[in-house]
């Protein structure tokens, strides 16, 4: 065993300890006064560079440049390192970073030239190979920096770096990353997993790159690829455990629909019970504006986005900006929260959307047509649409203008006729609402049609797409002005409600005054014969 002593003010132990050394120099170019290296391996070798507060650094001594320089000329044919580890320290900026099972094949035959290197380096077990070539090698080591073409190659995909760098790590330049699973490259380099499945469909990534000794990275003028989303804009990141993001992104279209389990079941007959991948929400802290032209999510599309994310430790706050959609406009905040189990909130509201298209896109209910306004507050848990659905609670209200109801004509009913099909019109509509474990009630529905007024009350199961609901309407000017009022009872799963007049609840509201004249004449022969 060896080992080299580290700078004497460094106070972390030899700056190279090794199983073994071997060292090749040609005696000739020493006692002219340089080292020439022929060859250098050494086996195990335990390496600690460190930067110390004044910028001075333990693996270099006096200046890589300038006419006064002190520093012998060196150069190096040829140095393998196998098994070693790597330690860097800078106390500048308290930051440390430690490499295990590092192998390195560095090439430097000229002292004021360039010097070719391959470094495989094991962050997470699988291999990260580091090639490229530094072309002011004595300034690299110096502590300065140099022009340079780095590539990366791992499991997962590949990412290329030219510019001008050092090794602090110190970087500017432009960067282009291809990877075909993204999950594999984030976990060969040491990172966290949790990211969305549809990663794994690829991402590219160019831009202008700078990283400073703080390790904070800027892109400028950056593309993102992801599937077949492009995003353009700028992002600055603060490099860690855990990166903390600040980005402006534009897209034309941006479908997030694809990144979860939403969506109804096939052929309407429930909400999907596919789990929803939520662990990129863990993937990173910060702030993330997108704007797109388009926008699709929850089995919904809209047009026109402007949206705010706001993300911290796994909890998501949508806020939304402009989102325009079915005629017309929605706002407030979306929170997706997968700190302890994902669950799903928030308070939104919307105004003159077209009810029939929402519900269409939403559940597959086409019956209910008309402009709407309103608002709801709720709060959901679950890893899936079904659960999600199932365990909705919340509140809200809403109001129509002029619209319809397919499915019945409530003026045939009216006349006791067939009332089954056709549509029944109307003027104005509201309603407020409560809503437990799944369950949607309401009790104070009012319709406004001509010469008819309509209330409704009952239950609509979100999470079961069930309806049991009573629509009463009444013809105001019927019966010489008493009225008429014929109960509407809507029934059975969304997809084909049942729907029927009440005619014993409809004999209780319009004929109460007749059959109480029946009871009391039947009653007065009862007592008649018994007296």
């Amino acid at each position: 065993k060896m080992s080299i002593a580290n700078a004497e003010w460094s106070k972390a132990g030899p700056m190279l300890e090794a199983d073994s050394l071997k060292i090749g120099v040609d005696l000739g170019a020493l006692l002219r006064g340089d080292i020439h290296i022929k060859a250098l391996e050494a086996v195990a070798p335990r390496i600690i560079l460190e930067r110390a507060r004044d910028g001075r650094v333990n693996w270099f001594a006096g200046e890589a440049t300038g006419g006064n320089s002190n520093a012998l000329a060196v150069s190096l044919d040829r140095a393998l390192i196998k098994n070693g580890s790597l330690k860097y320290v800078d106390h500048e900026t308290g930051k440390s970073q430690s490499f295990s099972r590092v192998d390195m094949d560095l090439r430097w035959p000229d002292y004021k030239g360039a010097a070719d290197i391959e470094l495989v380096l094991r962050p997470a077990g699988a291999d990260v190979t580091l090639t490229g070539k530094v072309f002011e090698f004595a300034q690299f080591l110096a502590g300065d920096v140099s022009p340079l073409n780095v590539a990366i190659r791992t499991s997962g995909g590949t990412a290329k770096f030219t510019g001008r760098g050092g090794i602090a790590p110190e970087a500017a330049g432009t960067l282009e990353i291809e990877a075909s699973d993204v999950a594999a490259l984030v976990a060969a380099l040491g990172g966290s997993g949790g990211l969305p499945a549809e990663l794994g469909r690829g991402l590219s990534l160019t831009g202008t790159a700078t990283l400073t000794r703080a390790q904070q990275l800027s892109l400028r003028e950056a593309v993102v690829t992801v599937s077949d989303m492009r995003f353009a804009g700028n992002a600055d990141i603060v490099l860690g455990a855990k990166p903390n993001v600040t980005a402006n992104l534009a897209t034309s279209a941006l479908d997030l629909s694809r990144f979860s389990g939403s969506g109804s079941g096939s052929g309407g007959e429930g909400w999907s019970t596919a789990p929803i991948d939520a662990g990129g929400l863990a993937a990173f802290d910060g702030k993330v504006a997108i704007s797109a032209a388009s926008l699709k999510a929850a089995g919904m599309s809209f047009g026109k986005t402007s949206i705010l994310m706001t993300l911290d430790n796994a909890r998501a706050v949508f806020s939304l900006r402009e989102l325009q959609g079915y005629g017309g406009g929605f706002g407030g905040d979306f929170v997706m929260n997968n700190r302890n189990g994902l669950s799903v909130g928030g308070t939104l509201s919307a105004k003159g959307v077209e009810v029939r298209d929402v519900l269409g896109d939403l559940a597959g209910v086409t019956r209910l047509s008309g402009p709407a306004s309103g608002q709801i507050k709720f709060l959901a848990v679950g890893n899936s649409m079904a659960k999600i659905m199932n365990s909705l609670k919340g509140q809200g209200q809403v109001a129509m203008g002029a619209g319809a109801i397919s499915g019945f004509d409530l003026q045939r009913l009216m006349r006791a006729e067939d009332g089954r099909g056709g549509a029944t019109g109307f003027d104005s509509m509201s309603a407020t609402f409560t809503i437990t474990d799944g369950v949607l009630s309401n009790n104070d529905w009012v319709v406004s049609m001509p010469d008819v007024t309509a209330t409704g009350e009952g239950r609509v199961g979100i999470g079961g797409r069930t309806i049991d609901y009573l629509f009463t309407p009444n013809a105001l000017m019927a019966r010489g002005g008493r009225g008429l009022a014929v109960p509407v009872r809507i029934r059975g799963p969304w997809a084909a409600p049942k729907i029927t007049a009440d005619i014993a609840k409809a004999i209780d509201l319009n004929l109460a005054e007749e059959k109480k004249k029946v009871e009391d004449k039947a009653k007065a022969k009862i007592e008649g014969a018994v007296a």
